[in-house]
C-alpha cells in the first residue's frame, strides 16, 4: 500500500497543475520530438529517437507518480490548525544556536508534507530532522536537533497558523 501524501491546499493545487501540464503540453512536446526523430530513418542508429523515447518514459513515470500521490492525498485544512502546537501547515519562527551558545540566528519556515518540501522557499518536510523534531511542540520549548552539521539547539519563538 502506498503511503498517504500530506499536502496543504496550495500544494494540492500545484500538483494538480503539474499533472495537467505533463499530460497536455509535455506529452505533445515529446510526441513531436518522436515524430521528428522517426523522420530521420534507421532507428537502430537514431540517437534522437532513443533520446525522445527516454524522455517519454521519464515523463510517463512522473505522470504515474503524481497520479498515485493524488489518489492517496490528505489535504491539511489550515483553518483547523491552532497556534498552540506545531503541525503540518504551521509556520514556525525559531532561534537556532550551537550547544552552549547563547546567541542564535532566527529563522522562519513552514512545515509541509515531504512532497511539498522546498527548503529554498522556506518549506521543510515533516519527515526532515528539524520538521519531525518540531512537530507537536509549543512556543518557548527548547529542542536539541541532530542535523548534518551536528547538534543544534532550537527554541520555538512563534507558531503562526
Amino acid at each position: 500500500m502506498q503511503k498517504q501524501t500530506v499536502l496543504t491546499k496550495e500544494g494540492l493545487e500545484k500538483l494538480q497543475k503539474e499533472l495537467e501540464e505533463l499530460k497536455g503540453v509535455k506529452r505533445k512536446e515529446v510526441a513531436g520530438k518522436i515524430k521528428v526523430a522517426l523522420g530521420y530513418g534507421d532507428l537502430s542508429e537514431n540517437s534522437e529517437y532513443d533520446e525522445a523515447k527516454n524522455e517519454q518514459a521519464i515523463l510517463e513515470a512522473r505522470i504515474a507518480d503524481v497520479e498515485a500521490m493524488l489518489k492517496n492525498v490528505k489535504v491539511i485544512d489550515e483553518n483547523e490548525l491552532n497556534s498552540e502546537q506545531v503541525h503540518i501547515g504551521s509556520t514556525v519562527r525559531v532561534s537556532i544556536a550551537d550547544p552552549g551558545s547563547s546567541d542564535g540566528k532566527e529563522m522562519k519556515f513552514k512545515i509541509v508534507g515531504s512532497s511539498e518540501a522546498d527548503p529554498i522557499m522556506g518549506c521543510i518536510s515533516d519527515e526532515s530532522a528539524v520538521g519531525a523534531a518540531l512537530l507537536e511542540h509549543s512556543v518557548g520549548e527548547k529542542l536539541d536537533v541532530e542535523v548534518p552539521a551536528g547538534t543544534k539547539n532550537y527554541t520555538i519563538l512563534e507558531i503562526i497558523k
